[in-house]
């Protein structure tokens, strides 16, 4: 019983990685996805987030070819279900970050400027939207603040996902040295 003790605790920071993609996947599954749904299309950008920058042009496009009702639901998303998800993803990441690079806490910056760049996107996204349901127009400037802003959060993105990667290779190549006994 001690041993298994000793075990966890030496391991916690693996087992609470661990858990935190099962509730990251569960989260996307049960909550994301379907709280998404109401303002999907079948052709076309189905979020603004998800796109490397985007263009005044490809806002309109995004707002015009949904209803009232569908882009009430992407307020909502935005405002609550995407907000929720940078949170999780954000702990997600920290997690194997600090289980991978635990004497360098540093780096756990990069996920949080992220998860700090994707809620400033998701404001600017709003405002937007606010914009083209009170007036049908939007601002130039908007735009270009929240694409900038988006850019930089998927870049920061990119770069998690690299520190990961490197984690990985660092501890399989540690595993792999190690001596076998026979």
């Amino acid at each position: 019983m001690i041993k298994a003790i000793t075990y966890f605790k030496k391991n916690r920071t693996l087992y609470l990685a661990i858990g935190f993609i099962i509730v990251f996947l569960l989260y996307i599954t049960y909550i994301l996805t379907p709280f998404s749904s109401c303002f999907k299309l079948d052709s076309g950008v189905n979020s603004l987030g998800l796109s490397f920058s985007y263009s005044l042009e490809m806002v309109e496009k995004f707002f015009e070819s949904r209803n009232q009702a569908q882009l009430f639901c992407y307020r909502e998303f935005l405002q609550i279900w995407d907000s929720i998800f940078a949170f999780f993803y954000t702990v997600m990441y920290a997690s194997w970050i600090m289980y991978f690079f635990n004497n360098r806490p540093l780096l756990l910056i990069i996920p949080i400027l992220c998860m700090i760049a994707d809620w400033a996107e998701n404001y600017f996204e709003l405002v937007m939207l606010k914009t083209y349901l009170n007036s049908g127009l939007i601002s130039d400037a908007l735009v270009s603040m929240g694409s900038g802003i988006n850019s930089f959060k998927l870049i920061l993105s990119s770069i998690t996902y690299l520190i990961i990667l490197i984690g990985i290779i660092i501890r399989l190549k540690t595993v792999l040295k190690k001596p076998r006994l026979h």
